[in-house]
């Protein structure tokens, strides 16, 4: 009894000490979001350590689903390609800024669009767990002050930035080659 105590003290006092949830954008035009991402920096995940022109495309399905295509290689430019299609689902109500990102069935793995700006240029991608973050651009480069801006903005979130990778870009490689 005194451990089941101790065990709900304990998810109670991590309850009140948890984070709020990260705002997402009030809205995100989703034929404006679809198209290539590439991806600056990360919080890695498993799949995504020592990654090399890591790229994300979005095209919207007829049935508003979003198909995914995640392309990258892996240890170094020249490295093995690898690519992954999840599929994202738009939550309904959230202005099309939260989504589900579905890799293996039946589970969804949250995805808040936090940061977009109004040119569709920038995005950083979050989730309430703080675990992972992504800092994507449509374009391969980002000017340094510009990075470190949106370093600031990830800090601001509750994200420990030590744990942030920036995702090498070189692309003198043809994209469709990063796909096979």
């Amino acid at each position: 009894m005194i451990k089941i105590s101790l065990v709900l003290v304990g998810l109670i006092m991590s309850a009140c000490s948890s984070l709020p949830p990260i705002k997402t954008v009030n809205h995100v035009d989703l034929e404006r979001f679809m198209g290539d991402w590439y991806v600056i920096a990360c919080i890695p995940t498993l799949i995504e350590k020592d990654i090399y022109n890591a790229i994300e495309s979005y095209q919207l399905n007829e049935d508003g689903t979003i198909q995914t295509t995640f392309r990258l290689r892996k240890g170094g430019f020249e490295g093995t390609p690898k690519k992954y299609q999840p599929k994202g689902f738009v939550v309904p109500n959230t202005g099309n800024a939260l989504w589900g990102m579905q890799f293996i069935w039946p589970i969804k793995a949250e995805y808040r669009i936090v940061e977009l700006d109004e040119h569709y240029q920038n995005t950083i991608i979050a989730r309430n767990a703080r675990d992972y973050v992504w800092l994507m651009s449509r374009q391969p480069t980002m000017p340094e002050n510009e990075y470190q801006e949106y370093v600031s903005k990830i800090k601001a979130m509750g994200y420990d930035i030590n744990k942030l990778v920036k995702i090498p870009q070189k692309w003198d490689v043809p994209l469709k080659k990063v796909a096979e």
